[in-house]
């Protein structure tokens, strides 16, 4: 068994070796999207690494691609599904904000403002400030983006 830390509660979470980061984020309830269903695709899991880096798997090609399309990507990013736990002293802090995996996720909130940041599903770019008034426009503008990520996801289940 091998510990993770979460940065902003300093809770530790026990997972096998060799387990992914996302299954500590699911064991401690942290609400992550994972729209691509963890295959590294889209960037809902994306976590920063604070300390213990050297614990946890090396990027692989996909996870690289998918970091590289972040706006916020860090030399300290990685994919929770993708990152594998080696060693104890791995410590993760999730961005601030929240992914929106889908366009009625953001429809259900149209004219209301924001109590989070609200980030893009794939490159993690902020869509919606704290504060700021959500609207049709911004709607509109992720409906491709939805069409993109069941297609790709489709792609992924039929190889």
């Amino acid at each position: 068994m091998k510990a993770v830390a979460f940065a902003q509660s300093g809770r530790l979470v026990e997972v096998n070796t060799s387990d992914n980061v996302l299954k500590a984020l699911l064991a401690e309830q942290v609400p992550v999207k994972m729209a691509c269903g963890g295959r590294g695709l889209c960037a809902t899991c994306h976590v920063y690494v604070d300390r213990g880096g050297e614990g946890l798997t090396p990027c692989t090609k996909r996870e690289k691609r998918t970091l590289g399309l972040l706006g916020e990507s860090t030399n300290h990013s990685r994919l929770a599904c993708q990152a594998r736990v080696l060693k104890d002293g791995v410590v993760v802090r999730l961005p601030e904000g929240l992914f929106v995996e889908e366009v009625a996720d953001l429809e259900a909130l149209v004219g209301r403002r924001a109590e989070d940041r609200l980030l893009h599903p794939v490159d993690g770019r902020i869509l919606v400030p704290v504060g700021k008034i959500i609207t049709r426009s911004t709607v509109e503008r992720l409906r491709s983006v939805e069409v993109d990520l069941q297609k790709i996801m489709a792609d992924t289940r039929d190889a």
